[in-house]
């Protein structure tokens, strides 16, 4: 019995000693952890979480189970995250739409970016295209301008979502153009690629590596991308800001959060094996090959800095579109 006693106190003193968290962060992962997937299978944001994912349930010696959530721009898994158990066995694959145009589209997102959150990682970015029906009498974005000048409120064009960047992109192209464009949302990105491959809209922005085999199959007509510079893969094709819309520029970023207050040491962990597996030569080439732009490795600090910059930009270009949601 006295020995009993004394073993129960060892344990209480370690544990008053090492607190829970830092116990948990030691053991951390025993059980399967839920990457939460805020767009629809086939998406770019799908596409990329499913090849991380694999490799990181390798990596944590636990299962990565992929949990797609899509809806609402996002809001309905970044709400999901940032109630979740702070314990690193819930995580989430973010973009620049979910943590920074839905806060401005939406009144009421169900998170606050910067605080209900713990950035893990940034991983990198993807250009969109602007993309037409094969049969599209466009043979540029002029034409497209053009075309909703002359009838305004009649040209339209599809998303995977309200608060998406294939959204934010067609309003920053009506701003800078002055034309009045009818945004057309779907469930998905997949979805809202469809509309516009059999003419049920006049166009679209979508991420390059959900694009890319269409348009190579003479599917979709690119016109131009989204970024400054002019994307590997398709290296032909002008970008917006040389066709003549100048300034325009959407190239969206991507990385990996957890909610907030997730322990240190389970950051840590999560931050570095993803890390790791980005610069695995064969993970890398296999997403760059599909139009991802990887970043360079840096620290979570790094994650915050770009969300905050771009909180700093986009609300003001979000409010001056008079774009909303609800």
């Amino acid at each position: 019995m006295k020995m009993h006693r004394a073993t129960l106190a060892v344990l209480a003193l370690t544990f008053a000693i090492f607190p829970f968290s830092q116990v948990h962060a030691q053991a951390y992962p025993v059980r399967p952890i839920k990457l939460l997937v805020p767009l629809a299978a086939g998406s770019t944001a799908d596409i990329l979480s499913r090849t991380i994912g694999t490799e990181l349930a390798m990596a944590m010696g636990q299962p990565v189970v992929i949990d797609n959530k899509p809806g609402a721009g996002g809001t309905i898994a970044m709400a999901e995250l940032a109630r979740a158990t702070p314990d690193g066995y819930t995580i989430a694959f973010a973009s620049q739409g979910t943590l920074v145009f839905n806060l401005s589209l939406y009144a009421k997102p169900g998170y606050d970016s910067l605080k209900d959150f713990s950035p893990i990682l940034h991983v990198g970015g993807v250009s969109n295209v602007m993309v037409v029906p094969p049969d599209s009498p466009a043979k540029s974005p002029f034409d497209i301008i053009a075309a909703a000048k002359a009838k305004p409120g009649t040209m339209t064009f599809s998303s995977g979502g309200s608060g998406t960047s294939h959204h934010l992109s067609g309003v920053l192209f009506g701003q800078l153009t002055g034309t009045d464009l009818v945004h057309v949302p779907y469930k998905g990105a997949p979805q809202g690629i469809l509309a516009v491959m059999s003419g049920e809209v006049t166009m679209g922005f979508f991420n390059t590596p959900t694009v890319i085999n269409q348009i190579k199959d003479n599917k979709l007509k690119g016109l131009a991308v989204t970024s400054l510079t002019r994307s590997p893969l398709l290296p032909t094709m002008p970008t917006l800001d040389t066709s003549g819309v100048k300034g325009y520029e959407v190239n969206t970023w991507f990385g990996f959060i957890a909610p907030a207050n997730t322990p240190p040491d389970v950051v840590s962990r999560l931050h570095t094996e993803i890390g790791k597996i980005l610069a695995i030569p064969a993970i890398r080439d296999k997403l760059t090959s599909q139009g991802f732009e990887l970043a360079p490795f840096t620290p979570p600090s790094g994650f915050t800095k770009i969300i905050r910059e771009d909180l700093g930009k986009w609300p003001g270009i979000i409010k001056a579109s008079g774009a909303k949601v609800d």
